[in-house]
């Protein structure tokens, strides 16, 4: 087809909406469910899938999960419509680090890719003058794909209680109006983002401190008050930079940077390597590669973007301290003097911890019946001595399809069921359970283990249905018995 008759690109979101169901349709979207229903001995009907997070890990997991005819779900997210995610909530970067073109959670769907929600609003001109994705525009985005694919999540929940009941799963619910529920689900996801097996990681002697003077940089901070206030960030990485740049932008009198480090990391390593063969690989890697390609990843560092650095930097008022680990941090007043360890004092009005967070599945309170049965990675790996790491040794380690694991075979089936499709997955089975780029790839994996071990469950009533199904194909006329007999 030559360019004067290829068909025009959307001009508006209407017509890329029209675009997207042809496409859908034509991928035979949505498929025809096949699920039985379940009901246990005491009647209680038993949900398929519970998807616990709705920012993009959960859309693209329900998408993937309905694509396969899995449509037996429901989504819960603790956050009020519009807001799940961090993207408006404590990730403060102007910009995403991800490069504008990869495909995120479109599921390989050219009409449900940003490029194409971008272009239908904005141009093609638009596009190539954008360098990276804005990151409330990000939000605009991903909001638009829940309601264009029709994924209703369950807004102002929050999961209490996750407990084994066999092999199945009971979920305790909260709203923000106090109504409780409990349900039973087949299988339960955990698509809960960067602290979803843990919690955020601050150092004790910050966390000594009145609440009032200090937060960690995934906490809601009211930056306006730090108008005219010395601000102490502790790190130097991306969430480093966001919040530094925050507090110089809303008028702080100085914001000063603290690393352990002796110098700023240059290089992003894993980027160096990334490719889909990383991605399709790395799960098929011994625990022994896995574990040394992380634990480089984490000793080298990834540096801040090349712009959030320059956001801090171009203030007069920002400082940044090497070699700088925190040896004392005391309260006098209303002041916080911090020393080093390389003997620099400072004296402030406000600390920020942009200290990154912990898997620590141990801390994670609707967990609590669960966690002594969930094996880590700790108890089926013994590292070198050079490459100890208890942080890793945390991770748990998953089976397929991001399923959990039991540290004793046989203590608690109903992990099989729990998957956790968040950080926490990385040792694992990589960057695909959190990160933009390869998110897609993840979410499919997820939900072709989960539909090959529901019918693998199922595997009697499926018999069942083969032996029942009794729909001709021929009715006999479609042939003449060469040798006379009666058709």
């Amino acid at each position: 087809m030559s360019d004067a008759t290829a068909p025009l690109p959307p001009a508006s979101l209407s017509e890329l909406e029209a675009q997207l169901a042809r496409e859908l349709s034509l991928l035979n979207f949505p498929p025809a469910a096949w699920l039985p229903e379940y009901v246990t001995s005491a009647g209680e009907r038993v949900l398929s899938v519970a998807i616990v997070g709705a920012g993009q890990c959960g859309l693209a997991a329900a998408f993937s999960l309905k694509r396969l005819g899995i449509d037996d779900l429901r989504i819960f997210d603790q956050a009020p419509c519009g807001k799940a995610g961090p993207w408006i909530d404590y990730a403060r970067m102007e910009t995403l680090r991800s490069p504008k073109h990869l495909l995120g959670p479109a599921c390989d769907i050219p009409a449900l890719t940003f490029q194409a929600w971008f272009r239908a609003q904005f141009g093609d001109d638009a596009w190539q003058a954008l360098e990276k994705i804005p990151r409330p525009q990000w939000q605009q985005y991903l909001e638009w794909y829940r309601q264009v694919l029709k994924l209703e999540v369950e807004f102002d929940t929050r999961i209490t209680r996750v407990a084994g009941e066999g092999e199945l799963l009971r979920l305790t619910l909260e709203r923000s109006d106090g109504h409780r529920e409990q349900l039973l689900a087949r299988k339960v996801v955990f698509a809960t983002g960067r602290d979803g097996l843990g919690t955020p990681s601050i150092p004790e002697r910050i966390a000594q401190l009145d609440r009032r003077y200090w937060a960690h940089s995934a906490d809601a901070i009211d930056f306006a008050a730090l108008k005219g206030k010395r601000v102490l960030v502790v790190g130097m990485g991306s969430a480093a930079m966001d919040n530094a740049a925050e507090a110089l932008e809303h008028g702080a009198a100085e914001v000063r940077l603290l690393a352990r480090r002796p110098s700023m990391p240059t290089i992003n390593k894993l980027m160096g390597i990334g490719s889909p063969g990383f991605t399709h690989g790395f799960p098929r890697l011994s625990a022994a590669w896995r574990w040394r390609i992380m634990y480089y990843s984490a000793a080298t560092q990834t540096p801040p973007p090349h712009g959030s650095t320059l956001r801090v930097s171009r203030h007069d008022n920002a400082y940044f301290h090497f070699n700088a680990g925190l040896a004392s941090v005391t309260q006098h007043g209303d002041q916080i003097h911090l020393e080093t360890v390389n003997g620099q004092r400072f004296e402030a009005d406000y600390v920020i911890a942009a200290t990154g967070f912990n898997v620590d599945i141990a801390a994670r309170a609707e967990l609590t019946d669960l966690e002594p049965s969930i094996a880590r990675w700790r108890d089926r790996y013994t590292p070198p001595a050079e490459l100890e790491s208890a942080g890793l040794g945390a991770f748990p380690w998953l089976g397929d399809g991001f399923a959990m694991t039991e540290r004793h075979p046989g203590e608690c089936p109903a992990l099989s069921n729990l998957h956790a499709f968040n950080y926490a997955a990385s040792l694992s089975l990589g960057k695909v359970s959190g990160d933009i780029p390869a998110v897609s790839i993840g979410a499919q994996w997820l939900a072709q283990a989960i539909a090959g071990q529901l019918y693998g469950a199922d595997i009697d009533n499926h018999w069942q249905a083969l032996l029942d199904y009794s729909k001709p194909e021929l009715d006999g006329s479609e042939w003449r018995d060469a040798d006379g007999g009666e058709v």
